[in-house]
């Protein structure tokens, strides 16, 4: 008996120290790293300079934490965040030795309102009288509208130029529910609250054709808008390219004024060379690092007062949450101590969800009403703040929209899966004893019960008049009006602007900017919080995402797919309460 304490003594000592050896290896790789990567200021810009604004890489809402431990092994993607992007560009039109810029957005990544924040930035650039030289392989329809603002635009003679206006597609699994026995149970309210609609029918409602169509049209007409007048064509002419599928090849393009040339990428530098009279020599590039020197770049060290710009990005789950979850654990502890930070004068949320969790919604809300009583809280919306997303936004002092942005989506529903058809198919058979009626509740193995049928949508049912009351007591709205508003549906930033869902059209500067006339400041500091703490595991799941396994589940299943098997893997609180999206908005 010694022998075998002894042996496995022996064996756990030895796999400590390999453990403790081996997080001494890492502490002592990410301190070297720090040292040899960490920032400093970069190369001095020189005169007739010109910024390279390559945005075919992954753009984020947030610019990505300094992970010196992934840069020294040589694992971190190339990843841009949305407001160093913005910046750049900012800093480029001030600087008098930055004459102008070449742009890549073949493929950009951003969605579509983030995309719109940098067309905007690039507008300003060229209101300083600056060039904007733009190149690409092929063109997707996002990348285009991006480079419309240029001066000039140029495709490769074997590229693809796509603009054929915008498309969402919903499957539905009413057949397939029936096929395999395995479905979902749904309750819900709001007859445009339609996230549950494909496992109820095999085609879609009259209401979600026409929410989805409405949006559809007012998304494009601001595109079209923006294009026309970036081409200097009108915008009946552009709608009668594409219902006449004019556009097949890059010399239709060429031939209908959507591209200046047919070229290289080398045709670039030709054309910076010849505008800065350069002759043949070499052009000079300044990256966004350069503009952008040091992180963070803009903190005043002799200013006191801030802005707390709060990062929301994700589906709203009941735990702790992260940097893509939006959970009360973090948020509620960053939230709470930014309200008590005297330095902090106003706080933005910047939200970008398509909601998730009816009791975490309300728990955030909760809390920023707290804040509120402290100082200004203002909501700025990315891409999407929807449902949940719009919940805890509703009671800002202010909220700001991209015209592009998608939001509202005010109801609720509950779906639970359901595989008694499946089992009993399978010759596998559900019984049950029970001390009390419906002391089961919900079962996996078994359909829902007419009473905890009964007991759920009579939740659904307060958790949608509470939804209807935060709405109505934020945006001084009567409930008739609210009701009018909500049952589901979703609007663009402009529509919402019109309904008054929000205040302001404008990007997350626009938003800033306004929490700092509400403050009452003019100088101050833009802090951005949550502030995660990385632990080893944390860093080793980092580490497991660089390798790139993530990219091999989405390559092999397709999103949608991918995405449904994402919501009914994710933990939820056993309720299954949602204030989620409608349906997965993926604009083509």
């Amino acid at each position: 008996m010694n022998f075998f304490k002894n042996f496995l003594a022996s064996v756990l000592g030895t796999l400590t120290a390999i453990g403790l050896f081996f997080a001494l290896i890492l502490m002592l790789v990410a301190t070297v790293a720090s040292v040899m990567v960490s920032p400093t200021s970069s190369k001095a810009i020189q005169a007739n300079s010109v910024l390279d604004l390559n945005l075919n890489v992954p753009i984020t809402d947030r610019n990505p934490s300094f992970d010196e431990l992934e840069i020294i092994l040589d694992l971190n993607e190339d990843v841009l965040g949305l407001p160093e992007i913005i910046s750049a560009i900012d800093q480029a039109a001030l600087n008098p030795k930055i004459e102008g810029i070449r742009l890549r957005s073949d493929f950009i990544t951003a969605g579509w309102s983030q995309t719109r924040s940098i067309r905007t930035a690039l507008e300003k650039f060229k209101a300083k009288g600056k060039f904007i030289y733009a190149y690409a392989d092929f063109f997707t329809q996002k990348g285009y509208y991006l480079a419309s603002v240029a001066d000039s635009i140029i495709l490769n003679p074997m590229g693809e130029l796509d603009f054929k206006g915008l498309a969402s597609e919903v499957l539905y699994y009413k057949d397939f529910q029936q096929e395999y026995g395995i479905k979902m149970e749904v309750i819900r309210l709001g007859k445009y609250k339609s996230a549950v609609e494909p496992y109820l029918d095999n085609k879609m409602s009259d209401a979600n054709r026409y929410q989805i169509q409405t949006l559809l049209l007012d998304v494009w007409e601001t595109l079209n808008e923006e294009i026309s007048v970036g081409r200097k064509l009108s915008s009946e002419t552009l709608n009668e390219l594409i219902n006449t599928q004019q556009l097949a090849t890059p010399q239709d393009a060429l031939d209908q004024g959507l591209i200046d040339l047919l070229d290289y990428e080398s045709a670039v530098i030709d054309l910076i060379q010849s505008r800065l009279n350069l002759g043949t020599a070499e052009v000079r590039f300044a990256s966004i690092a350069d503009l952008n020197p040091s992180s963070p770049s803009a903190y005043d060290n002799q200013v006191k007062d801030r802005i707390a710009v709060v990062y929301a990005n994700g589906p709203i789950l009941y735990g702790e949450g992260t940097q893509n979850i939006i959970a009360q654990g973090v948020f509620t502890e960053t939230l709470e101590e930014l309200a008590k930070d005297d330095w902090v004068k106003a706080v933005v949320l910047r939200v970008d969800s398509p909601g998730g969790s009816a009791l975490t919604s309300e728990l955030l809300w909760q809390t920023l009403e707290k804040v509120k009583k402290q100082k200004p809280v203002l909501v700025s919306m990315g891409d999407v703040a929807a449902s949940g997303g719009y919940y805890i936004a509703a009671g800002a002092d202010q909220i700001f929209a991209d015209p592009l942005s998608i939001t509202g989506s005010i109801g609720v529903f509950a779906s639970l899966p359901n595989a008694s058809g499946f089992i009993e198919n399978l010759g596998i058979h559900a019984e049950t004893v029970e001390t009390h009626p419906n002391a089961l509740g919900y079962s996996i193995f078994q359909p829902l019960s007419p009473a905890f049928e009964a007991k759920t949508k009579k939740s659904i049912e307060k958790t949608y008049a509470l939804f209807k009351q935060r709405v109505a007591e934020g945006r001084k709205l009567s409930e008739t009006a609210v009701e009018d508003l909500a049952q589901g549906r979703v609007w663009s930033g402009k529509q919402a602007l019109a309904n008054g869902l929000i205040d302001s059209l404008g990007g997350l500067q626009a938003t800033i900017q306004a929490a700092a006339k509400l403050a009452q400041i003019d100088h101050y500091n833009v802090m951005e919080y949550p502030n995660f703490d990385e632990d080893l595991s944390s860093l080793l799941s980092g580490l497991t995402i660089s390798l790139g396994l993530n990219r091999l589940w989405n390559s092999v299943l397709p999103s949608t797919l991918s995405s449904q098997i994402d919501q009914l893997s994710t933990p939820k609180p056993a309720a299954q309460m949602q204030l989620l999206l409608p349906f997965e908005i993926k604009i083509h």
